[in-house]
C-alpha cells in the first residue's frame, strides 16, 4: 500500500505495533522511538511519502527507502537529552492503516545477521533501552540512537539521476509539476555557472533577471560579504516561543556571512532564501541537539530560533532535490527583526522594543 500525501491514516495499537518490531525496537533497521508512542490509535493526515531522504550522517546524497511515510508529526526529544532539531518522524506504512481497515501489520521485523527472524516479542522497554547505544566509550559520553543517527542502515543510495525518484516526487503528490520544473531550471543554471568556463556571473546575472520577471526568487548562492578571516556580527533579541519575527532581506542576511556562508559557524543554506523577508513566528530556540554522525548530545556555542513553517523544501538541494523530510532551518538572532501583531492578525514591526539589544 502507497499512502499519498494528504490521505488520512489511523496509527495501529502500542500491541500492533510492537508485534513488529525486533528486540532492538526497529523495523527493516528503521527505529521506532519511545515518543511515537503517544499517538497510537489516533488519526492524522500523511504530510508527505518517505520514499527518499537526504543523508545528514555521512553526506552521500539522496537516499531511498521503502514503505513509509511522513506524518506531521515531530521529534519532541524527550528520550534524546533533549535534542531540540525537532525531527520529522518516519513511519512505517506497517504502522499505519486506512481508516476503518481491521488488517494486521504486514511487513515483518528484520533478520539477525544469521539469517534468521529475530526474537519476537519486543515491549516498550526494549524500545526505550534502544535510545542509547550501549557500547563501551573511552570518553564516556552518552550516545544516543534515533531515526536520523540510523538513517544510512534502513536506506540505500539513491542516485540523482534516478528518473523514476522524480516521477514518484509528483504521483504521491509531494510536489507540484511547477515546483519541479522551477527546480530543474535552477539546477541547470547553477551547474552551467560552476563548469569553470567564465559562465558564473553572467549566469547568475540572468537568473535573477528570469526570476524578477517571474516574481521569483533571486539566485540563492551567493557567497557572504565578510571576508572569511574576519568575525561576523552578532545579535541578541532573546526571542521566545510564539513571538514574531520577520526574515530579513537576501541581501541584508549576505552582509552579515562570511564567505563560506556562515555566521559563528552556522551555514545560511540556500533553503533559507525562499523565506526572507517573510514575517514567522518564532517556534523554539535552539541551543542543544543530537550530532547525527555520532549520536552525542551538542551545545550551541550561539543559540539560534526555529520559525514555525520554515523547513528545508529541497528546492536548491544538490543531489537531493524535492527530499521530503523538511529538516527546520536554524535562523540567527540577527537575520531577523521582531515584529508585533495586531488585533487583525497582520504584523507590524515593534517600535518600543529594541531589534538588537547587544551586538558587535
Amino acid at each position: 500500500m502507497k499512502f499519498r500525501a494528504g490521505d488520512w491514516v489511523d496509527v495501529r495499537t502500542k500491541e500492533e505495533i510492537l508485534s513488529s518490531l525486533d528486540k532492538n525496537g526497529r523495523l527493516n533497521e528503521l527505529p521506532f522511538m519511545p515518543q511515537m508512542f503517544q499517538y497510537c490509535g489516533q488519526r492524522f493526515k500523511v504530510f508527505k511519502r518517505a520514499h527518499k531522504t537526504c543523508d545528514t550522517v555521512n553526506q552521500t546524497g539522496g537516499r531511498r527507502l521503502q514503505n513509509a511515510v511522513h506524518l506531521d508529526l515531530r521529534c519532541d526529544g524527550e528520550a534524546y537529552g533533549g535534542c531540540q532539531a525537532a525531527c520529522l518522524i518516519f513511519w512505517k506504512i506497517a504502522w499505519l492503516k486506512p481508516i476503518g481497515s481491521t488488517s494486521r501489520p504486514s511487513e515483518a521485523p528484520s533478520q539477525s545477521p544469521t539469517g534468521t527472524d529475530q526474537e519476537a516479542g519486543c515491549t516498550e522497554a526494549d524500545v526505550w533501552a534502544g535510545t542509547q547505544n550501549r557500547k563501551s566509550h573511552d570518553d564516556g559520553e552518552t550516545r544516543y540512537v534515533c531515526q536520523a543517527t540510523q538513517l544510512p542502515d534502513f536506506t540505500t543510495l539513491l542516485p540523482w539521476w534516478n528518473i523514476a525518484q522524480y516521477f514518484e516526487d509528483f504521483t504521491s503528490g509531494n510536489t507540484t509539476i511547477g515546483r519541479m520544473i522551477r527546480g530543474f531550471i535552477f539546477a541547470g543554471f547553477f551547474n552551467l555557472s560552476q563548469l569553470g568556463i567564465g559562465l558564473g556571473r553572467p549566469f547568475r546575472w540572468l537568473y535573477d533577471r528570469f526570476q524578477a520577471f517571474f516574481g521569483g526568487i533571486p539566485y540563492p548562492r551567493y557567497k557572504g560579504r565578510i571576508p572569511a578571516e574576519q568575525s561576523t556580527p552578532t545579535c541578541n533579541l532573546n526571542l521566545q516561543p510564539g513571538e514574531f519575527v520577520r526574515a530579513k532581506s537576501y541581501k541584508e542576511i549576505l552582509a552579515t556571512l562570511d564567505s563560506d556562508c556562515k555566521n559563528r559557524g552556522l551555514y545560511f543554506d540556500a533553503e533559507h532564501v525562499p523565506y526572507c523577508g517573510g514575517v514567522y513566528r518564532v517556534r523554539s530556540r535552539v541551543n542543544k541537539h543530537i550530532d547525527e554522525k555520532t549520536g552525542k548530545l551538542k551545545t550551541l556555542k550561539n543559540a539560534s530560533v526555529i520559525l514555525e513553517g520554515a523547513w528545508c523544501q529541497a528546492r536548491y538541494s544538490d543531489c537531493r532535490m524535492f527530499c521530503p523530510r523538511s529538516i527546520y532551518s536554524w535562523w540567527r538572532e540577527v537575520w531577523l527583526e521582531r515584529v508585533s501583531e495586531d488585533s487583525f492578525g497582520s504584523t507590524k514591526t515593534r517600535g518600543n522594543v529594541p531589534n538588537c539589544l547587544e551586538s558587535e
